[in-house]
């Protein structure tokens, strides 16, 4: 009985060592991975560049008239209304040069009067045979004359207006004052040349211009054919730019002219928009970054930027397939939609995209795929354009 005891008990053990044995051969469980089918929605397709402010008009003020400058009468930086006196120069001369001017009107009219009235007695004398037709002939040519000399002589007064006016030097349009470059008691003006006294920009609303590439600017032509034909303002097309220091595009306007022609040494084209500036925050000469779109595209694949790679082949994902094998497939990435990207090409709308556990995924191996919405991960929604 011990033998036999003995006997079994070893028959056993045999059994689970062949048992543990054959277990410890067998293939270990497929990895887990998140996967996640593209979404679809409708994206507008954006291309940005970097651009320069500018104002939207500039004028360099001028002395137009010779003098003494008498006052400035703004501050240095200072905003100002179209309109408004900036800078007055000695009006004394041109005053006294207006009153002449008005006083030789009072004579030429009086010249021209009397005449008159000696032309229309003298014609009378000469029907009644009692004066000669070459006196008549005189007294017209005396009015004629006298015409002649009124009317130049209300032309010097318009003349001596206008110089008078040119003693104050008027803001031509609102904007903000840069400094002043004449200080009071100067002569400005003098021997015909003009003194810049000032200058004044414009800057609401405010001018971006920036360049676009002859890649990019065929991609905008090749989509609004239609609106090729139609100036760039009547077309309508919004623009935004932000600050260096700014988040997102907080500042709206729209393109508003196109150069006629791209630049052969570099293959580029300028474009402008125009943009609000009431706050006056916004200066020329700075650099911002501008974003334009071209135009809207229907039923877009959006998959996580994460699920993304690249190598020498470029651009790449990691699917899985109907019979849960792990493929590469190669695409084409376009806009960035917040965390997601837009997929040109190289998917479907049912592929399954690993989102999560790419380091355990390796191409043409069995993978066990766990849908991103089941785990929470929120890959299945990627949110608005942008």
């Amino acid at each position: 009985m011990a033998l036999s005891a003995k006997i079994v008990a070893g028959a056993l053990a045999i059994a689970t060592f062949s048992a543990c044995s054959r277990g410890s051969n067998a293939p270990p469980p497929a990895p887990e991975v998140t996967v996640a089918t593209p979404i679809s929605q409708n994206v507008t397709d954006y291309l940005e560049f970097t651009g320069n402010t500018a104002p939207i008009n500039s004028a360099s003020l001028v002395a137009r008239v010779e003098g003494y400058l008498e006052k400035v009468s703004f501050e240095d930086g200072s905003f100002v209304k179209k309109g408004d006196l900036l800078f007055t120069i000695q009006q004394d001369q041109y005053k006294a040069q207006l009153e002449q001017a008005r006083a030789q009107v009072e004579a030429q009219e009086a010249a021209y009067r009397h005449a008159s009235i000696e032309l229309v007695r003298f014609t009378n004398l000469n029907k009644q045979k009692a004066a000669a037709q070459t006196v008549v002939d005189q007294w017209l040519y005396e009015k004629q004359k006298a015409a002649a000399g009124l009317a130049s002589a209300k032309a010097q007064v318009e003349i001596a207006e206008l110089n008078l006016s040119y003693t104050e030097v008027r803001a031509p349009f609102a904007g903000r004052m840069g400094r002043h470059l004449v200080n009071p008691g100067n002569l400005v003006g003098s021997a015909g040349q003009a003194t810049t006294l000032a200058e004044i920009d414009q800057i609401d609303p405010i001018y971006v211009y920036f360049t676009i590439s002859e890649r990019d600017l065929l991609r905008i032509l090749a989509r609004r054919k239609d609106a090729a034909k139609r100036a760039l303002k009547e077309r309508d097309i919004p623009a935004y730019f932000a600050l260096l220091n700014e988040e997102g595009w907080p500042h709206q306007g729209r393109l508003d002219f196109a150069s006629i022609n791209v630049t052969p040494t570099t293959g580029t084209l300028q474009l402008r928009g125009i943009f609000e500036n009431s706050e006056m925050t916004v200066l020329p000469g700075l650099f911002v970054h501008v974003r334009v779109p071209i135009a809207e595209r229907r039923d877009a694949l959006l998959i996580p930027g994460d699920a993304v790679a690249f190598d020498q082949q470029g651009e790449y994902v990691l699917v899985v397939n109907a019979r849960n094998i792990v493929e590469r497939r190669a695409i084409k990435t376009g806009a960035q939609i917040a965390e997601s990207l837009v997929i040109e090409s190289g998917l479907r709308p049912g592929d399954r995209v690993i989102v999560e556990g790419l380091l355990q995924a390796i191409v043409g191996r069995a993978v066990t795929p766990v849908p991103a919405a089941a785990k929470g991960s929120g890959h299945d929604s990627h949110g608005g354009p942008a």
